[in-house]
């Protein structure tokens, strides 16, 4: 698409966001302002970098005369990536912040823990986060939840795409063997759990580590036992704290698969401009490339970009700009914030998102609104994150085998 085009269908798109988040601007204005609630992980990028996208997207939608002839308000508290403070959380937002939506979150661990509190007050939830099957199981029935982030299983199977489609495309890769070196809480032992059931035609091995976000951070163990067994991908499930630590540890060993793929919700911000990071596989739903192909992310990153005077570098930066969104343009149709109705206005929800995919909701094989359901390959070549799979988002060929370099 030209320079010009673009420009044309990201003027429609914001024209359209606009009009919709305002729509409820004739409605006589009440007193005080439609509240949400979040809790984000602070101290990690991805609670960080999602909670500034979430200001932003309020701050557009207030410039656009609000919502109902009302201001929104943001209200976010740190959980602090722990199940305690999370729950904690949910308790003081809706008794003394009295919100009318919960939004955030990241941490499956922590978000079981939130979950007594949010069925306590059964108030509409729109979680961007948790994709650890466990939570899937525990949100059952909950008609007024929706999740948005795809489930561990869901994961798995877009990676089963992704790979075999890459093999097929590029025939000097193969994979045979995979090592899974996993942290040991809800999140890293889901996802490798259901990395099995969707990888079974591979040789799996797997090993658990203590996360550096959680005290952790020596892998020389983990990382010693995958290079005795030689695998033709290896995969660490952490967090960003995790990242420039294992690949450190791996250099100093000399452990250099083929393929090197790291699956954090979110990347240090600096980590692309270390040299231990050229080569290195990710799987995420968002790389900053997407901007070049899409406007809707054009438009978020360059927002992004002025209001803060940083760039976005996790995923849950355009996730958390989407969460706002969504419960904004369903609060707009609805309009009103009596349940069943927001729960009804959400049920329709198609969001031309930042991601580069258009979000809407549907049964997952438990819950009844689920959003996204694939992840992306990504890996990082000289300094940028590029998009290898899916084949209609790359912005860049494989490069491999990987050097570690």
């Amino acid at each position: 698409m030209t320079a010009k085009g673009k420009a044309a269908v990201l003027k429609v798109w914001v024209l359209a966001v606009l009009v919709v988040v305002g729509a409820g601007f004739v409605v006589a204005a009440e007193e005080g302002p439609i509240k949400l609630g979040a809790v984000l992980p602070l101290a990690d990028i991805t609670g960080a970098q999602g909670s500034k996208a979430m200001q932003l997207a309020v701050a557009e939608i207030n410039a656009a005369g609000g919502l109902l002839g009302r201001q929104v308000e943001l209200i976010i508290i740190d959980d602090e990536s722990k199940p305690e403070k999370g729950a904690a959380a949910i308790d003081l937002l809706a008794t003394v912040h009295n919100v009318d939506v919960f939004i955030g979150g990241m941490s499956s661990g922590v978000h079981l823990g939130q979950l007594p509190a949010l069925k306590k007050y059964e108030k509409v939830t729109v979680w961007i986060g948790a994709a650890s099957s466990l939570v899937e199981q525990a949100v059952v029935g909950m008609d007024w939840y929706f999740h948005v982030h795809p489930w561990d299983y869901l994961q798995g199977a877009s990676y089963v795409e992704g790979w075999a489609a890459l093999q097929a495309e590029y025939p000097l890769i193969k994979i045979e063997k995979a090592f899974w070196a996993y942290e040991e809480g809800a999140f890293g032992t889901s996802s490798y759990n259901g990395s099995l059931v969707a990888f079974s035609n591979w040789e799996n091995v797997g090993e658990s580590f203590k996360s550096a976000l959680l005290g952790g951070g020596d892998y020389r163990s983990v990382l010693r036992h995958a290079q005795e067994f030689d695998p033709d991908l290896f995969i660490w499930v952490g967090y960003a704290a995790d990242a420039l630590p294992i690949m450190e540890q791996a250099r100093e060993i000399g452990f250099t698969p083929p393929l090197f793929v790291g699956s954090p919700p979110g990347w240090p911000a600096d980590f692309g401009g270390s040299a231990l990071a050229n080569g290195v596989c990710a799987y995420g739903m968002w790389a900053p490339s997407i901007k070049n192909v899409s406007p809707v992310s054009e438009h978020f990153w360059d927002a992004y970009v002025a209001m803060f005077n940083e760039e976005p570098a996790t995923y849950f930066a355009p996730l958390g700009y989407t969460n706002v969104y969504v419960v904004a343009e369903a609060i707009a149709r609805a309009g009103t914030l009596e349940k069943e109705a927001l729960i009804t206005a959400l049920e329709a929800t198609s969001y031309v998102s930042p991601l580069g995919e258009t979000l809407t909701f549907s049964p997952s094989n438990l819950i009844e609104h689920q959003g996204f359901s694939k992840q992306k390959i990504l890996q990082w070549q000289n300094g940028a994150q590029q998009v290898l799979w899916p084949f209609e988002y790359a912005t860049a060929l494989p490069a491999y085998p990987f050097m570690g370099k």
